[in-house]
């Protein structure tokens, strides 16, 4: 049977988008996406005069996320753009953001323009650093009601139940990945003191949750030099589609890299930035291997749940041999010693 993303003709895309008001001029570019299908569409006219003349169209996955949760990223970001955060928003046609057709979702943004960050450059992480401070300050006043939160549950039990149930670890690897697993669990909760068990947040003195970006890696930051005359210089960030809830260094660690010492410069150049504006609770920094040992379980488990999309085992064809879990129990055991190193200071 067909995968649903298959049906995404370009006579598709092009109908959606003249059914939310868009009349577009036949000139369409895929964009990289593997969880959902996104695609460039230079526009002609609208009906409403309100669209610049190009945007960005994001089908969703189907059966992913509610239409609830699809709006509370929406919301997120109006938030975030009624406060000047420079982000790729969607935007509204008749009152309305999330739209469908064809048995799609989608939305429409504007396009923005730019490259990936220099991140060796620590002053354009002490930039970033601000931006990021200016998200998390707007995702502190309020709660998401339908998002899911970043926790032990959600990124390595439930992952880890749905493999084993699936039957995608091969019998040579399972017991290894299995001790390996509840070694790395254990040091999660060890390390993080319990912060993400579940919604610590209700406790005195717990560290706070709050609604993050949630996949703040290099690929969702658009950087524009300065003396660009399209767009205002600096970060732009885009794709919220991952927009939870969870301690705000989650949207800190993926920018760093290399040895621990460049992390350390790394970490205290974002900081630099992100404190002129909010204040940062030291306690997160035992926060980053965890949360990066949780991410590689749950990655497992997201690539597993998605082999029926075409896209998948093309760009992933490593995925699901021995080889793979055999790097992935050896991944898991570097993420131990790593837990048991101190944190890094900053």
């Amino acid at each position: 049977m067909p995968h649903a993303f298959e049906m995404l003709a370009p006579e598709v895309v092009l109908d959606a988008l003249e059914a939310a008001g868009v009349r577009c001029d036949g000139r369409l570019m895929t964009l990289s996406s593997y969880e959902n299908r996104v695609y460039l569409a230079h526009v002609e006219s609208d009906d409403a005069g309100h669209v610049p003349d190009a945007v960005v169209v994001k089908f969703y996955r189907p059966e992913r996320w509610s239409d609830a949760q699809i709006l509370e990223e929406h919301a997120f970001a109006a938030q975030l753009l009624a406060a000047e955060v420079p982000l790729a928003a969607p935007i509204a046609f008749n009152g309305r953001t999330l739209h469908q057709a064809h048995g799609f979702r989608y939305s429409i943004s504007p396009r923005k323009g730019g490259r990936r960050p220099e991140l060796e450059d620590l002053d354009t992480l002490e930039w970033i650093g601000r931006f990021l401070a200016r998200i998390h300050l707007v995702g502190e006043t309020a709660a998401f009601a339908s998002r899911p939160a970043l926790n032990v549950a959600s990124f390595a039990t439930e992952p880890h139940d749905w493999l084993l149930q699936h039957e995608q670890v091969p019998p040579e690897v399972k017991g290894a990945w299995q001790e390996a697993y509840r070694s790395v669990v254990a040091l999660v909760n060890e390390s993080a003191q319990g912060s993400l068990a579940g919604a610590p947040q209700g406790h005195s003195g717990a560290i706070a949750h709050i609604r993050l970006h949630g996949d703040c890696h290099p690929g969702n930051i658009l950087w524009t030099p300065e003396g660009s005359t399209l767009q205002a210089a600096g970060p732009h960030f885009v794709d919220l589609d991952d927009a939870r809830t969870g301690p705000a260094v989650q949207d800190l660690w993926m920018l760093l890299s290399g040895d621990r010492r460049q992390r350390t410069l790394q970490l205290s150049a974002l900081l630099d930035g992100y404190e002129q504006l909010r204040p940062f609770d030291r306690r997160e920094l035992a926060l980053i291997e965890p949360l990066r040992t949780l991410r590689l379980i749950h990655y497992s488990a997201w690539l597993a749940r998605r082999w029926d999309d075409p896209a998948f085992p093309i760009a992933f064809p490593h995925f699901g041999t021995s080889a793979y879990w055999h790097e992935q129990v050896q991944l898991l055991q570097e993420q131990i010693t790593l837990m048991q190193q101190e944190p890094l200071q900053v």
